[in-house]
């Protein structure tokens, strides 16, 4: 690891979450590809290592895996040009640094408004997965190669050998342009989805496309649970500041977990600041939504009669959380 290598670590890091140098040449931090952990915001299983005289990153939730430029090159565009033309001034050379003359001109990314896929509903394993939890299989697509269909939308896995099928949920923008994807397992793998974006400045949201934002608009945890609400969106990775995207009025659902720290420091975060939130009564004992449809409960109704703000939801989520 040289100077220049060293230097574009520390300037990358401030974009890096829970970014920390493990020992000499070993950096670890979350995982800005997938998003790391949905659910618990403390794991961070990306690295930037060294083997030999190359600088490697991987992560361990995902499975991406690239050399430090092509890293570079994907979280930041303007830091990657400074890092390729002081490598291209001392005329490095390795196995996973190529060097080319820098260009300095930028072209705005053009993001495909279409997946190139066939819809979930025409492969027998992943509609009879979708239309099992009563989510209309129409809405998504189904790639049989995920890493594989996955680089020709972005390069992000350098090694493809442990391909796996996956349902693709995609992720719009307010223009429709596609901004980014989920791959959500279809067999045993510990990472049930991995959160591909196309455009590092969009938000990790499911629905925007579909949205009223001068009504209240539904904030989920998960896409598949904000296909049974009206007006719904879902949060795709961390929670961000909805406002920025015209969400005037927010409504948040987190899952029916009382036991689990970050959901009840989420809510408590979420009444703190003062927007609305559903808690949810006693006689709900499924985890999610899509649960309780399956339970036959009549989700948008419960949602309606259980929204509270302020001193009520306070009162309600202190009552809940001693269930």
């Amino acid at each position: 690891m040289d100077l220049v290598d060293s230097k574009y670590i520390g300037l990358v890091s401030s974009r890096l979450q829970k970014f920390k140098r493990v020992k000499s040449n070993l950096y670890n931090f979350r995982c800005p590809i997938c998003g790391d952990s949905q659910h618990n915001k403390n794991k961070a299983r990306g690295y930037i290592y060294q083997v030999k005289n190359n600088i490697n990153f991987k992560c361990h939730n995902c499975g991406s895996s690239l050399s430090f430029n092509n890293f570079l090159k994907q979280i930041d565009s303007t830091l990657h040009k400074q890092y390729t033309l002081e490598k291209f001034k001392e005329g490095h050379t390795g196995k996973n640094f190529v060097v080319e003359e820098p260009k300095f001109e930028f072209t705005k990314p053009v993001f495909r408004k279409q997946i190139d896929l066939p819809k979930a509903s025409t492969n027998p394993i992943a509609s009879e997965y979708l239309k099992r939890r009563k989510i209309d299989p129409d809405k998504f697509y189904y790639a049989h190669k995920f890493k594989e269909w996955t680089n020709t939308q972005k390069q992000t896995f350098d090694n493809i050998s442990k391909d796996s099928p996956r349902i693709i949920i995609p992720m719009y923008d307010r223009s429709k342009n596609l901004i980014g994807f989920q791959g959500r397992a279809l067999d045993s793998s510990p990472n049930k989805y991995i959160t591909i974006m196309l455009d590092h400045e969009a938000p990790k949201i499911y629905g925007l496309d579909n949205i009223r934002t001068d009504a209240p608009v539904y904030v989920t945890e998960g896409p598949f649970d904000s296909t049974f609400i009206c007006n719904a969106i879902a949060m795709c990775g961390a929670d961000a500041d909805v406002g920025n995207w015209g969400i005037n009025d927010p409504i948040w659902i987190y899952d029916n977990e009382p036991r689990n720290r970050e959901i009840v420091s989420r809510i408590d975060k979420t009444i703190q600041h003062g927007d609305k939130i559903v808690i949810w009564p006693s006689i709900i004992k499924e985890k999610d939504i899509n649960d309780m449809v399956l339970a036959g409960h009549d989700i948008m109704s419960v949602l309606k009669l259980n929204t509270y703000s302020g001193l009520e939801a306070k009162i309600k989520f202190n009552n809940w959380k001693k269930i």
